[in-house]
């Protein structure tokens, strides 16, 4: 197996030697969860312009990589906020990498597809009305339903600088949700993956906003499929699931305790909408089929030695973590380069890349470990690594 010098605190370098990566077993859906991964972009380094100005993606990559996912069985959660949307990827951008992974899904049979749909094309400022906000909900709604695509109701940075009260909140939501043709999914996305997000529905206090989605989803429960919550605290996603109006289904965004929040208890359990998916795929896809057969030992198995790598990949800033869940892709041949729109991928250390390596291999996720070996070599050497 590979041996590579990797750095440590402290400025040394360590010995690290790969070990052979984990068979996953092939998993047949359906599964007893619903399972999306909310998938990358992959940036297109050979285009002409200033990465950190200009949205250059390789439509082709981009869609091989959904297609990897909807192989496996698990659905894809498109132009959300893993595909750096509202990060690099504007509204016009997302509408087209829709437009393409619902054509795309034509050929896989049952495959899912949940489209985020938003007002990141209102730019948020002081005069930025609550109807400007809902007038943009309805315009990006419109397009994706246009298209035949399922909607995703992502968190609105506008929204939250036009709104005064919960009310407000509850104005919006209302009028959007008795719009839609189908029940959709509402992302409550935490303001530790976008700051601009804080004081979502109406307060900073994540229990008395929580108080504020309940009462909007249990007033409009027939046009809600579930939410999805990216709190990274599983005891007030659990705490919210249970207040769910029955039918509504609790989607975890929750990449630091997935594994047990999917699994759930004797009150119920969570499914799954998780950027972390895109980077674990094969593993997830893998425990979901040891989940559908009732073998929950083989489940946490699987996932255990994933959650270090999901906690490091999303530590603090959390917004950053698209330049590890890419680097996965490096590795692992999905994509032949480390470059991100908007240049991120200069967004993590050197240090931060080392152990998302070591911590990849020993969940057993580098699936070719003589290439992820000579992938990792090449990072470091532009670092001035000598791995």
């Amino acid at each position: 197996m590979p041996t590579l010098n990797l750095p440590i605190e402290g400025g040394k370098l360590a010995s690290y030697t790969t070990k052979p990566p984990r068979e996953f077993p092939t998993a047949k859906p359906p599964f007893n969860r619903i399972a999306y991964a909310a998938a990358h972009v992959v940036a297109d380094p050979s285009a002409a312009g200033d990465p950190w100005l200009d949205t250059a993606i390789d439509w082709e990559r981009t869609i091989a990589f959904r297609r990897h996912l909807w192989s496996l069985g698990l659905g894809v959660a498109e132009a959300m906020d893993t595909a750096q949307r509202g990060m690099g990827v504007d509204w016009p951008t997302s509408l087209e990498l829709i437009r393409r992974s619902l054509d795309a899904a034509k050929d896989f049979p049952g495959a899912q597809v949940g489209s985020g749909t938003g007002t990141d094309h209102l730019e948020p400022g002081a005069d930025v009305t609550i109807d400007d906000v809902i007038r943009a909900y309805e315009e990006q709604c419109a397009a994706v339903e246009k298209l035949g695509g399922r909607i995703v109701l992502m968190a609105s940075r506008a929204l939250v600088k036009a709104a005064r009260s919960g009310d407000d909140y509850a104005k919006v939501y209302g009028r959007i949700l008795s719009q839609v043709k189908e029940p959709v999914i509402i992302h409550w996305l935490g303001e530790m993956f976008d700051p601009a997000l804080e004081g979502y529905w109406g307060h900073k206090s994540h229990a008395m906003a929580m108080d504020v989605a309940i009462d909007v989803i249990t007033t409009n429960a027939a046009k809600v499929d579930g939410v999805k919550v990216s709190l990274l605290d599983k005891d007030k996603e659990i705490a919210m699931r249970r207040r769910l109006p029955q039918g509504v289904r609790m989607y975890t965004g929750d990449d630091f305790n997935y594994a047990e929040l999917i699994a759930g208890d004797a009150r119920g359990y969570s499914d799954a909408l998780l950027g972390i998916f895109d980077a674990i795929a094969p593993a997830a896809a893998a425990a979901l089929g040891a989940l559908r057969r009732g073998d929950s030992k083989t489940f946490h198995d699987i996932l255990a030695p994933t959650v270090p790598l999901s906690r490091h990949i999303f530590k603090a800033p959390t917004r950053f973590y698209k330049t590890g869940v890419v680097f996965m892709a490096y590795l692992n041949g999905l994509q032949d380069h480390f470059t991100l729109v908007g240049g991120q991928e200069s967004a993590r250390s050197t240090l931060h890349l080392a152990e998302l390596f070591r911590l990849a291999d020993a969940a057993g996720l580098l699936s070719d470990p003589d290439k992820a070996s000579t992938r990792m070599r090449a990072v470091m050497a532009t670092r001035g690594v000598a791995a």
